[in-house]
């Protein structure tokens, strides 16, 4: 009988901690990707598509929501320093440095960007969104003494800017509460990287 007792114990104990565990919060800004699949080709194995010989685009960001906030952006001279702490250029997201993996070639505003992983910022002024793609080496746990690689933002040093170019930015009629990366309109020869918060969505067309 004690066995019984202890090995229920023991039992509710583990349900216990698998419960806490599930209850568990997900971080204020939740890690979120962006893929895409380019250059590959459909086949038949076994009845079933499969998609084959395919490369990898693949953005890794931190998602903020807006929680009641409005006007995230701001206005006129301040436009895009709250969100960016007062930083020159704005992490695309939150938290860690936002990082771009690419398995092939792209060419962003007409220069092309060879095969491999870089971080994405955004300079933000009123009207014009630039991306800003950097080769800047970057942390993977914050530490405040390492002064020459980037947390998020902080540290950012145009010296390892490899593609700046002009975002198109739309004002929406709809407001996304949490900050989105996407690409959009795919073809074979490219697509457009999209980001969308609140109500603004910034773009640029990349080409394969």
């Amino acid at each position: 009988m004690k066995r019984f007792v202890s090995t229920m114990v023991a039992i509710g104990m583990a349900a216990t901690v698998v419960m806490a565990q599930q209850a568990t919060p997900p971080p204020a800004s939740p890690r979120g990707t962006a893929a895409m699949q380019v250059g590959g080709s459909w086949a038949d194995q076994n009845g079933e598509p499969v998609y084959r010989n395919g490369k990898w685009i693949v953005i890794d960001y931190g998602r903020p929501i807006l929680r009641g906030r409005t006007a995230i952006f701001g206005k006129g001279a301040d436009y895009g320093k709250k969100i960016s702490d007062n930083e020159p250029v704005w992490r695309a997201g939150a938290n860690q440095t936002t990082r771009l993996k690419t398995e092939v070639p792209l060419t962003i505003g007409g220069k092309t960007l060879p095969a491999g992983e870089y971080s994405l910022q955004v300079e933000l002024k009123e009207g014009a969104w630039t991306l800003i793609v950097s080769s800047q080496p970057f942390q993977e746990k914050y530490d405040p003494n390492d002064k020459g690689k980037t947390w998020g933002n902080y540290n950012y040093d145009k010296k390892f800017d490899v593609v700046r170019v002009p975002m198109k930015l739309r004002t929406m009629d709809l407001s996304n509460e949490q900050f989105t990366i996407a690409f959009t309109n795919a073809t074979p020869q490219g697509a457009t990287l999209t980001m969308w918060w609140d109500t603004q969505l910034a773009s640029v067309d990349l080409k394969f």
